[in-house]
């Protein structure tokens, strides 16, 4: 059993898979990076100043007690994160198309399929017919 382990721990396909993963892992963090550090204050800057991470709806506000500490804290649902995770989404899938889309252009294209030699025409059958029925 630890024999047919070792054998499938060593297969091709598994040491793509944990490479693959691996390289995922740190281009979610190149393009999580790039979205909250570059595009994300692009976008605020646009926006009029806005930081998306810090936009919020606040259900219920925080209780401070009278010595500052805070006794309830503040629920809020923060959309803004939920915002940056979509151009997260829409960066790293279009990353992804451009990635498939050079792969498939960089592979070879299969050899040209031999057309089979032209035969005679349906028109030349029908005349070599009528020819042999006439005999």
């Amino acid at each position: 059993m630890l024999k047919e382990f070792k054998n499938f721990i060593m297969t091709g396909n598994v040491i793509d898979l944990a490479v693959a993963v691996i390289l995922a892992g740190a281009v979610g963090l190149v393009v999580s990076g790039f979205v909250s550090d570059i595009m994300m204050p692009i976008i605020g800057h646009f926006a009029g100043g806005v930081d998306f991470a810090d936009m919020k709806v606040i259900l219920s506000e925080a209780v401070v007690a009278a010595d500052g500490t805070v006794a309830k804290p503040e629920n809020a649902v923060m959309y803004g994160k939920w915002v940056n995770a979509i151009i997260n989404l829409v960066i790293v899938g279009f990353v992804l198309f451009i990635i498939v889309k050079a792969y498939n252009k960089s592979k070879t294209p299969p050899a040209p399929v031999e057309k089979a030699p032209k035969g005679p025409t349906q028109e030349e059958l029908l005349i070599e017919i009528r020819d042999a029925l006439r005999k």
